[in-house]
């Protein structure tokens, strides 16, 4: 027995374990539940631009952007916002579905109300909330700015900065005049944005914020978004408003996943009957499926919908028939009188382009609904199955198949049967293991 191989298999097993059990739970509890899991409005609003004046790009990522900060002072977070077609008036329309909102007309209220950006000279913290809140009438507001605002890097400093222009550069002029060496506040619909320095005075009407968070190009473009949000003179006016309960209800939920477990025992148990000690990698692999899937849905942000779920729930299959097709292959090539490492070794390339090309077709299957299948469900289907594909190839075929490589090289079993080779072949080849 090789102890250092058999070692870095235990560490590799430990190492999977242990995280799915102390920071599974969390990520679990991070990821936002959908409108049919949890229940939340559905709102559509149409945007009352000035006619023959559509909404350009940039007014689209501003009042999104917009729309989350909204969103988020309601106490819940992760909203589904999609701009939809036009309607009969001709006017932009936009839909948001918000989940677990606790009080529907305050969302109704907070949502559809316009951005309002105001400029302060002076600011001091409520006592009551602890929040900083402007002090005094303001100097500016978003309405003198024009929607116009973005990211640049300064010549000078090669800091990166917003840069941002006034409609009428003389009261800009005026403001930078006052506070000079001072700070000035910028608020959004009464959250600080941020509060520079006023380092010298502008005549142009022209200015860049920089400092504070505004440290990364991402900062910029978010804050950029947010001035042209308090600038863009668009009110929103709601055209739906539909409660929606959840499909399945909190007992429901918890029976759901209940089942799921129960399956995915079943699952773990048949593998482990199967192929023995290859099956209890497997297992091992599965887990890492699941708690890498639930951790790439957390970081890219994904409510989690029924569709979802099924999709989550069909990448267990998908994976566990990746590691069948190995084990399958290894059999084979014991069965040809290879020995055990080089039937493992072998069985695992000649299963690797069958998986990768079974794989690429639901993956291509999974793709063209996601560009064809409009918005909602069927998008979120998609992306759910084509994250699970390359989250199960990535245990299945690479890790499984090192902790598979691992373990045979440490020569803690010698005996085929405990790779799922009958009895019978195992008698006429153990020589030759």
């Amino acid at each position: 027995m090789k102890w250092g191989r058999l070692l870095a298999f235990l560490v590799m097993v430990a190492a999977v374990l242990g995280l799915t059990v102390s920071t599974g739970p969390k990520i679990w509890k991070s990821i936002p539940l959908g409108l049919d899991l949890k229940g939340g409005v559905d709102l559509l609003y149409a945007v009352d631009t000035p006619k023959g004046h559509p909404l350009d790009s940039t007014g689209k990522a501003a009042l999104v952007r917009a729309i989350e900060m909204r969103v988020n002072s309601l106490g819940v977070s992760s909203p589904i916002i999609q701009l939809e077609g036009r309607n009969q008036l001709g006017q932009d329309q936009i839909r948001v579905e918000v989940a677990g909102v606790k009080n529907q007309q305050e969302a109704v209220n907070v949502i559809g109300a316009t951005a309002q950006l105001a400029i302060y000279g002076s600011a001091k913290i409520d006592p009551k909330t602890g929040k900083i809140v402007p002090v005094g009438p303001p100097l500016a507001t978003g309405a003198d700015l024009k929607s116009n605002a973005h990211w640049v890097v300064d010549q000078q400093t090669g800091q990166n900065a917003v840069a941002i222009e006034f409609k009428n550069a003389s009261l800009w002029t005026s403001i930078t005049k006052r506070y000079l060496q001072k700070p000035i506040y910028v608020f959004l619909n009464g959250q600080l944005l941020t509060n520079p320095v006023v380092e010298q005075v502008m005549y142009t009407g022209q200015s860049e914020i920089s400092g504070g968070n505004l440290n990364t190009p991402q900062a910029c473009m978010d804050l950029a978004n947010e001035l042209n949000a308090g600038a863009l003179p668009y009110p929103l006016t709601l055209e739906s408003e539909t409660s929606v309960g959840p499909t399945l209800g909190a007992a429901s939920l918890q029976r759901t996943l209940l089942a799921g477990v129960i399956a995915v025992v079943l699952i773990f148990a048949f593998m482990m009957a199967a192929y023995r000690m290859a099956g209890l990698i497997a297992d091992v692999a599965l887990v890492a499926y699941g708690y890498l899937t639930l951790l790439t849905f957390a970081g890219l942000h994904v409510v989690l919908t029924l569709s979802g779920l099924a999709a989550l729930i069909l990448g267990v299959g998908i994976a566990v028939d990746a590691n069948i097709i190995t084990y399958e292959r290894i059999k084979d090539e014991v069965r040809n009188g290879r020995s055990l490492r080089s039937a493992v070794r072998i069985g695992n390339k000649n299963a690797f382009r069958t998986i990768v090309d079974s794989n690429a077709t639901t993956f291509i299957a999974g793709l063209i609904m996601y560009i064809f299948g409009g918005e909602g469900d069927v998008r979120g289907f998609a992306v759910a199955l084509m994250v699970s594909i390359i989250v199960s190839l990535l245990t299945a075929v690479l890790f499984a198949r090192a902790m598979l490589l691992t373990f045979t090289a440490a020569q803690a079993v010698k005996n085929p049967w405990w790779y799922g080779a009958p009895r019978g072949v195992v008698k006429s080849r153990e020589a030759k293991v």
